[in-house]
């Protein structure tokens, strides 16, 4: 979960390698805060998979969230009247096509808001997969994601209960996938009855992107915003381009009713991507300092941090 207590060193990096596994800062008591209280005033949706809670965020749109593993990830499905469009997949380890059937009868595109591995586990179950065309998509849709996921994901201090029947941490991983389709920066998803627009987002990782329901003021902004402290600090994450991605969606919020980020909590205010480009130029201008944390730099702001790598010379 993103969730731990963001880089001055602002090199643009590029996929060229594997990224290095590395470990993600844990708070040993993170399982005793749950449900967070935003939940309470969400439109709880019966499902039968209980490893995830789903939630109606508005009409024709769900939030299928992961609470029971540290990662707390939200994917969306999004229905129009002629198919509908699952943003992320998740972490593997639930059912999430069953979830997904439940919900719609409708044909079902996927689309990942980027492919760390806590959002594409569910890929391998549905046939049409949209994707980024980049190098660092192909690496991980055929199983390059799997390092951290195998070492790591599934520890018991990152696990909030058992695990669903049949799943065994030491058999976890996340299945290759076959992409269907590239998409591209701009392009319009017609659902029939409701279209979503593609931003890319890159800066935390180079396949990040956006979706941007224009008519119903909606965007979902995948790990380019989410209330908690965002991770800046893997070898993927290029924080000059990340800089230009807020700038971006920032100049979208007159136009927003509603912001729906990835993990933690799946509604925030549109105002918070303003607070999100504030924090950015703050740090680029050397306005705020950062709190050592773990061995990188968090720095703090209201509702959210920016978690990011030291630079190389400490």
């Amino acid at each position: 979960m993103k969730r731990a207590a963001a880089l001055l060193f602002v090199a643009a990096l590029t996929f060229s390698a594997p990224a290095q596994t590395t470990p993600e800062p844990l708070d040993p008591a993170w399982c005793h805060d749950l449900p967070r209280p935003e939940y309470k005033k969400l439109e709880r949706v019966p499902t039968t998979q209980a490893w995830f809670d789903v939630y109606r965020i508005r009409p024709g749109v769900f939030a299928i969230y992961e609470p029971r593993q540290f990662e707390e990830v939200i994917s969306y499905l999004i229905v129009g009247e002629k198919r509908a469009l699952l943003f992320d997949s998740g972490i593997g380890v639930g059912n999430i096509r069953s979830v997904v059937t439940s919900l719609t009868a409708l044909p079902v595109w996927v689309l990942n808001s980027h492919t760390h591995f806590d959002h594409v586990g569910g890929n391998a179950d549905f046939a049409e997969i949209l994707g980024v065309d980049s190098a660092y998509t192909r690496h991980n849709a055929a199983g390059g994601t799997n390092d951290y996921a195998v070492s790591d994901a599934l520890i018991p201090e990152r696990l909030c209960g058992p695990l669903p029947a049949g799943v065994t941490a030491t058999a976890y991983r996340i299945r290759p996938w076959k992409t269907a389709r590239f998409v591209h920066d701009g392009e319009m998803l017609d659902l029939g009855g409701r279209e979503l627009e593609v931003l890319f987002t890159p800066g935390h990782t180079p396949d990040s992107l956006s979706l941007f329901d224009r008519t119903h003021g909606l965007l979902f902004t995948g790990d380019t915003f989410y209330a908690g402290p965002i991770y800046l600090f893997t070898p993927e994450t290029d924080f000059a381009a990340y800089t230009r991605s807020v700038e971006r969606l920032a100049k979208l919020a007159p136009r927003l009713e509603l912001v729906l980020p990835a993990h933690n909590v799946p509604v925030a205010e549109p105002a918070t991507l303003l607070r999100l480009r504030d924090a950015v130029r703050a740090i680029h201008s050397g306005h705020v300092k950062p709190e050592p944390t773990e061995g990188r730099y968090e720095y703090r702001f209201q509702g959210f941090s920016l978690l990011l790598s030291p630079p190389p010379t400490e």
